[in-house]
Order: C-alpha cells, then sequence, then structure tokens
C-alpha cells in the first residue's frame, strides 16, 4: 500500500478497514445468524492498534456488546494465521454437546474486504449448512490462460467454468480443523482454505466446497488506489450509488416455434429459436441488469449447456436475477428498450409488453419503456430471419 500501516488500520467511511469488515458480521449478527464468537488475527503484540482501529467506529463498540471477540496472534502465513484462529476456537467450544460439535460451522474472512454484504454473509452460511463447504465467487471476466515456464500458453481454459472466488468462506468446523491439522504435520502450504479443505477428502467425508453468488464490490483491498476517494466518500455521506447496464440479444426466426416479446405470446409466422424461449427482448434487459449490478451475464447465470434450462420461460429467468440483484441492494430506476423486428408489428402489442416487464420486475408501468424498429428490408432482421433487442437499465443503491 505504502502507507506506512496496515491496510486494515486505514481510516474507511467512519471507521477503518477492519471495523467496517465487522460491521458486516455483527449487522448479520444482530438479524438472527446467531454467530457465537467473532476472532480477529493479528500480528504480535499488535492488539492496541488493532483495537483502536476495530473501534473507532462506534457502531462497531454497539454491536460488540451483543457478541464476545478475541484477538489472536496470527503466523507468517495466512495459513498459519488461519490455524492458530481455529485452534483458539476449539477452546471456546469445550463445553459444546457433541451435536453441536458437528453441526458448528466456521466463516473465515480477509480483513482487507470491507465491502462485504450481508447477503453473501447469509448466503454463505446457509450454503454451508447443506453442504459442508461454501465460497462466493464471481464469473471471470477475462479469458484465462495456463502459461507455461518458458512464457508461452500452455492450455486454453473456458471461461465460463471459471470464478474468482471472494470471502467470507464457510466450513463446518470439525472437518476443517482436521484439515489443517494434517497440512502443517505435512508442511504443505495452500493458497487458501478451500484448497486445504479438498486435499483431504478422507477427512471432509468428499464433500465438495458449493459456490455462492459473490458481488464485484467485494474486493480485497491490495492497492492504495482501491481506497480511492470515491470509495471512502460513499460510506462518510451515505450517498446513493447508481450504475447503468446494457444487454442486447439477437435469435433466429424459425417456423414452429412461438414468438416472444417480454414474456408476451405475440402471433406470428415465425417464432425466436433458443435454448430457452427465445424472448430477445427479456434476455437483453436480464443481461443489462446482471452488468448494472456486476453480477455476470445471462450466460454464466443459466449456462447453455445446462438442460435445466432448456424450453424454460424467460420471464422465470428475469425474475430469478432480479431477486438475487435486489437481495444486494439494488433498485431499479428504468428500463429503456429497443427491438429491432420486420414482423409481427410491434406497436398493438407495446402496451401489453411493458406491463408484463413491469409485472415481472414488480415496478411501476413508467419505470419501463420498449420502442420498435425494422430494419427497411436490411441484413437478417429486416429479411424477416432475425429479431434483435437491446436494453439499458439504471440502477441505484
Amino acid at each position: 500500500m505504502g502507507l506506512g500501516k496496515k491496510k486494515e488500520y486505514i481510516e474507511l467511511g467512519q471507521g477503518t478497514v477492519l471495523s467496517q469488515s465487522a460491521k458486516a458480521f455483527l449487522a448479520a449478527t444482530e438479524h438472527d445468524q446467531q454467530f457465537s464468537h467473532i476472532i480477529i488475527t493479528i500480528p504480535k503484540d499488535d492488539e492496541c492498534a488493532a483495537k483502536a482501529a476495530l473501534l473507532k467506529d462506534t457502531d462497531v463498540s454497539r454491536l460488540l456488546a451483543h457478541i464476545p471477540f478475541s484477538f489472536v496472534s496470527g503466523g507468517n502465513s495466512r495459513q498459519a494465521s488461519v490455524y492458530n484462529a481455529l485452534e483458539y476456537i476449539q477452546t471456546l467450544m469445550v463445553d459444546f454437546s457433541a451435536d453441536e460439535k458437528e453441526q458448528a460451522i466456521v466463516l473465515i474472512h480477509d480483513a482487507a474486504r470491507p465491502f462485504v454484504s450481508e447477503k453473501i454473509i447469509t448466503d454463505t452460511i446457509a450454503c454451508t449448512q447443506s453442504y459442508g463447504a461454501a465460497v462466493p465467487s464471481i464469473p471471470a471476466v477475462d479469458t484465462q490462460k495456463v502459461v507455461a515456464e518458458d512464457g508461452t500458453i500452455q492450455t486454453h481454459l473456458q471461461r465460463s467454468t471459471i470464478a474468482a472466488v471472494q470471502t467470507p468462506q464457510g466450513f463446518l468446523f470439525a472437518p476443517l480443523m482436521e484439515c489443517h491439522r494434517q497440512a502443517r504435520l505435512l508442511n504443505k502450504e495452500f493458497t487458501d482454505d478451500t484448497e486445504i479443505w479438498d486435499a483431504y477428502p478422507d477427512v471432509t467425508g468428499n464433500r465438495r466446497v458449493h459456490v455462492v453468488q459473490g458481488d464485484i464490490q467485494n474486493k480485497k483491498i491490495t492497492y492504495a488506489k482501491d481506497l480511492s476517494l470515491e470509495m471512502i466518500s460513499q460510506d462518510e455521506t451515505n450517498c446513493h450509488i447508481t450504475h447503468i447496464g446494457i444487454g442486447t440479444d439477437l435469435h433466429k426466426l424459425v417456423e414452429g416455434r412461438t414468438f416472444f416479446l417480454g414474456g408476451i405470446a405475440i402471433p406470428a409466422e415465425k417464432g425466436e429459436l433458443g435454448h430457452s424461449d427465445g424472448d430477445v427482448l427479456l434476455h437483453a434487459i436480464t443481461d443489462a441488469l446482471l452488468g448494472a449490478s456486476g453480477m455476470g451475464d445471462i450466460g454464466s447465470y443459466f449456462p447453455p449447456e445446462d438442460k435445466t434450462w432448456k424450453d424454460a420461460h424467460s420471464a422465470d429467468l428475469l425474475r430469478t436475477v432480479w431477486k438475487d440483484i435486489q437481495k444486494s441492494g439494488w433498485h431499479l430506476i428504468n428500463v429503456d428498450c429497443v427491438v429491432e423486428v420486420e414482423r409481427p408489428k410491434f406497436l398493438p402489442w407495446r402496451q401489453k409488453v411493458i406491463d408484463s416487464i413491469a409485472s415481472i420486475l414488480q415496478v411501476p408501468t413508467s419505470h419501463i419503456f420498449v420502442k420498435a424498429k425494422t430494419n427497411e428490408k436490411l441484413d437478417a432482421v429486416g429479411n424477416g430471419e432475425a429479431v434483435k433487442a437491446y436494453a439499458v437499465c439504471l440502477l441505484e443503491r
């Protein structure tokens, strides 16, 4: 960071990076998530500085009145620090019943991720309780490659199968503790706790780490620019963030398919050919909303190779996406759309389409507008062989 002190102690909002990170978990605790303890690993003999940073935010001081917290000296690596914290947690569980010990879970979070949302925390908890291990992730934006030692590309990876994992990472406590012990005995170093978990399937019962939806806002502070004035002032002034998103979709028109626009079946000679019902307008809106919220795209959310979504109603896909976006705190200002189609004529159906979209998103019709254009007999759209849609949205939180 080049700032002369630990990045977790840097001022942010009405407190510090550390207090902001802790506040998200304390707020979740206040909402009945039932954390029994919060442990913060710190450099040796650094408790005074850590405590000052943690309690700088008066909200954190208030919330800590309802849950115990402890500082634990870390190690010379992330893995060593987590191990020390897990060993300390074990001492707190001496009076737990056998069932409580078996069901206890632990969430491990990088304190340098102060923008974690309560939704990510609660989703990770629920997934961990169901499967034993969970981690939030976001789809990879850039195409990923494996590079050989000679500086050439060795393997071309499929971007749709790659995700960037975030924290908190959630685990059943007992098997994770044993995984860490085995790694320590064998002097093995791992990048994160999901890797440690997967390294010892005999300990975990071969339970795989499940993924929950992360958030692009849940970034890890690594460089000074990550703590931009915009991020700091956002919390200090409690101002709203507005994001713009754009989406587009194109489908071939064929006989024997129903023509859908905005969730409305419109009489036509041809309909959209697609994995789902082919509703280009709802697909474009879905992509615009996902782009504005930073939560991926329709292809990563509903992979075409997944048979679950074969012939699915696009209205159901949009509802699913919009529900998740709303959970992340976003609400819709407006959506503006353009449909390019030669036949059928759109104008007689426009109001029904607008009403349908507004109903799917549960917003006033004044938030939605759709207009249509023909392509003057040019290209595939103009020749009646395809239909295309564009959508632009504005989200606020």
